[in-house]
């Protein structure tokens, strides 16, 4: 494979964190400079990164090496195929995001703006870093220093639900950290290396029981993150963050950074040969198929919308976790493009969430009965979304599901493919009656029977990444490449190509 050498890869993620440090300068002396910063480095780094898009199309891969600190032991960067997919989702969707944000703070008059802009700046930049770490310790400094920023975003409000939200999410995801830290040490004496590779590269370095022992700890330190029952408690407790925090929690960058991990570590660090020849990819799917069902059944009992999105969610990313581990070609395609899929879909659904707060101040789903009639662009939206994500067509969600199913087939295991339509039919269960409520029930008293959405910051963001969705549904490829770039990914797990 050809390695071009740039420092294309260090822009993208200095770009962010360098807007970070002039927003903390500009503070709240001019408020419209503050937030410029945030947009400009948002476009800035889409258009560095998604540069690189040809590049990685034509197979080869990008490297930059920041420092070495012994041999096999370095902080580089090294852009694949898959962490392509992920750098381009994170940094298309924070353009929508930062938008929106404006909107919502401003809509609300949120106390400490500064600090709110400054640490969802570090969060990308941090991201950007997971998505194009070449090796575990990278992956594991960024995926730190995105625990650490995105903890003032979780406690924003300050309240003690906020503040108690906050202390459990640093009690999960630092624990997950310690245990990583263990994990990655020992790999580095077994191997003398810790970069990715297609395939794996762990094979024939230890016993066994060692090498099952160390699979458990690397999914448990990123399945934290990625809200694999039982160690998701800190996710639905979050919900207590601003909308946008959540929407940048489920869609972007922390939660999705978790998937992304435990994804690398099943295809990057050991390798389908691998698993299976130690037999743990069957339990991981059960495991992971167990947090579908459950999760989906817990969302039903949701009121409270952001706590249901919340385990829609989980349920979701356990989806995808189970395409990787079933260890085929359709499945493995199915849940790497429903990284991508999930992300514009759950985003949708924040915004939504948030834009009714914002108007309303409404947060349960009792409280929505007749709202499309007052905000029909946002509970529009908020429908293609759900419909999206219980997998109906033309919708994204219906691509990646029906390469789930397909997996399921591939390795001879009819129970995943049961799983999977159990889960679309929860997804109907517990977001199609937020759809009929809102367009077809007796509005409430205080819904105005007339055309009245929330600020335009929010609403056309919304619209844009639902109309996003629909066209992913019917050109999988179309703009971000999503679709090529899972493409070559499997091809090269795989071997082929």
């Amino acid at each position: 494979m050809d390695v071009l050498y740039s420092s294309r890869p260090l822009w993208a993620v200095l770009v962010s964190m360098i807007a970070a440090f002039l927003i903390l300068a500009t503070g709240e002396k001019n408020r419209n400079i503050r937030e410029s910063w945030t947009i400009m480095a948002a476009l800035a780094k889409f258009l560095i990164v998604f540069s690189m898009v040809p590049v990685i199309l034509q197979g080869k891969v990008i490297e930059y090496t920041i420092v070495t600190f012994y041999p096999g032991l370095l902080l580089q960067f090294r852009i694949d195929a898959f962490g392509m997919l992920f750098g381009v989702i994170a940094s298309s969707l924070w353009i929508a995001t930062s938008f929106y944000s404006i909107g919502y703070v401003r809509g609300l008059n949120e106390h400490a703006q500064t600090r709110y802009f400054f640490a969802f700046a570090m969060c990308l930049s941090s991201t950007i870093g997971i998505a194009f770490s070449a090796n575990l310790l990278t992956f594991l400094v960024f995926y730190e220093i995105l625990t650490i920023a995105t903890y003032p975003l979780v406690i924003h409000k300050e309240s003690k639900e906020g503040i108690m939200g906050g202390r459990k999410y640093l009690a999960y995801t630092l624990t997950a950290g310690c245990v990583l830290l263990f994990a990655i040490g020992m790999i580095y004496y077994m191997t003398g290396t810790l970069d990715f590779k297609a395939g794996g590269f762990i094979a024939g370095s230890g016993s066994s029981t060692v090498l099952i022992m160390l699979f458990a700890m690397l999914i448990f330190g990123f399945g934290v993150k990625a809200g694999i029952m039982p160690m998701h408690e800190w996710l639905p407790t979050a919900m207590v963050a601003p909308t946008p925090v959540s929407a940048l929690l489920h869609a972007v960058a922390v939660v999705k950074a978790g998937v992304f991990g435990c994804l690398r570590v099943i295809l990057y660090v050991f390798g389908p040969g691998l698993l299976h020849d130690l037999g743990i990819w069957l339990i991981m799917a059960y495991i992971a198929s167990f947090t579908i069902v459950v999760a989906g059944f817990l969302a039903l009992g949701q009121d409270h919308l952001k706590r249901r999105l919340a385990f829609s969610t989980i349920n979701n990313l356990a989806m995808i976790v189970v395409g990787a581990a079933l260890l085929t070609k359709s499945s493995m395609t199915g849940g790497i493009i429903h990284m991508a899929n999930h992300a514009f879909m759950k985003i949708t659904l924040f915004f939504c969430a948030g834009a009714i707060h914002v108007k309303m101040h409404k947060d349960y789903v009792s409280q929505l009965d007749g709202l499309g009639r007052q905000m029909p662009l946002t509970m529009g939206a908020f429908a293609i979304g759900a419909i999206g994500l219980s997998g109906i067509p033309p919708m994204s969600g219906f691509i990646s599901k029906w390469f789930l199913c397909l997996g399921a087939l591939e390795a001879n295991q009819i129970i995943f493919l049961f799983v999977f339509m159990t889960s679309a039919m929860l997804d109907v269960a517990f977001f199609f009656p937020i759809i009929y409520n809102s367009f077809f029930k007796k509005p409430l008293d205080d819904v105005a029977p007339h055309f009245d959405e929330a600020p335009m910051f929010m609403v056309i963001p919304l619209v844009i990444t639902a109309l996003l969705s629909i066209v992913f549904g019917i050109v999988p490829d179309a703009f971000f490449r999503f679709f090529s770039l899972t493409s070559l990914a499997v091809q090269n797990i795989m071997g082929v190509g």
